[in-house]
C-alpha cells in the first residue's frame, strides 16, 4: 500500500505528542528563509527539529533544493520517508539529517523505524534561521522599538551579530511556541 504525506504527517504528529519528551508546540507547514521553503512539521522543544515528508509517490530528490533553505533554519532536520526511498534518502541526505521510515503494520497502524538520529546542523545560520520570525517578532528579541522601521533583513543581522547560535535557536522556539499558542487561542 502507498503511503502519502497526509497519512504520514498525522500518524508522526501522533508519535511526536505521544513521545516520552513531549514539544512545547508542533507546527504544519512553516515558511522558512522568507518563504522559499516550507517545512512539512517542525516539533518545537528547546529548539525547532524540522520533519521532512516525502511519501511513497514523492520524489525524495527535492529534499536537494529544500533542504539548503532547512540546513539555514534548522539546528535539527530529519526526513521521515518510505522503504522505497531510503537507499536514494541516504545518497542524498547530509550526514547530519535524521532519516526514519515509515511502514504500515499488520493491522494497517503506521510505525516509524529510526535509520538515523538527527545531529546538531553544521550549517545552521543565524540570519537565514532569523527570517522564520515575523519583524514583530524580532523586534521582541531586540526589547527596543528604534528599529521598528528597519527592514527584516536588517534586523536579522543585527540580532544573529550580538547572538550565539544555541542562543538564538532557543529564542526563535521560543517565539514560534508563542505565536502558536496564539494562534490556538483565536
Amino acid at each position: 500500500m502507498r503511503l502519502y504525506d497526509k497519512r504520514i504527517r498525522s500518524a508522526l504528529k501522533v508519535k511526536l505528542h505521544n513521545q516520552s519528551s513531549k514539544p512545547k508546540a508542533i507546527i504544519d507547514e512553516l515558511q522558512v528563509c522568507n518563504g522559499n521553503a516550507i517545512a512539512d512539521v517542525v516539533a518545537l522543544y528547546n529548539e525547532a527539529h524540522c520533519y521532512e515528508i516525502k511519501g511513497s509517490t514523492d520524489k525524495v530528490e527535492r529534499v536537494l533544493t529544500q533542504g539548503r533553505y532547512y540546513n539555514s533554519s534548522f539546528r535539527k532536520i530529519t526526513l521521515v520517508t518510505t522503504q522505497n526511498h531510503l537507499e536514494k534518502a541516504l545518497a542524498i541526505c547530509p550526514d547530519f539529517w535524521g532519516i526514519m521510515i515509515a511502514t504500515e503494520d499488520s493491522t494497517s497502524n503506521l510505525r516509524f523505524r529510526h535509520i538515523r538520529g538527527a545531529k546538531v546542523n553544521p550549517e545552521f545560520c543565524k540570519e537565514m534561521a532569523l527570517l522564520t520570525l515575523w519583524k514583530s517578532e524580532m523586534l521582541s528579541i531586540l526589547d527596543e522599538q528604534r528599529h521598528k522601521r528597519k527592514p527584516r533583513d536588517f534586523l536579522a543581522q543585527l540580532i544573529s551579530s550580538n547572538k550565539k547560535k544555541i542562543e538564538l535557536s532557543s529564542n526563535i522556539c521560543d517565539l514560534l511556541v508563542t505565536r502558536e499558542l496564539e494562534k490556538a487561542v483565536c
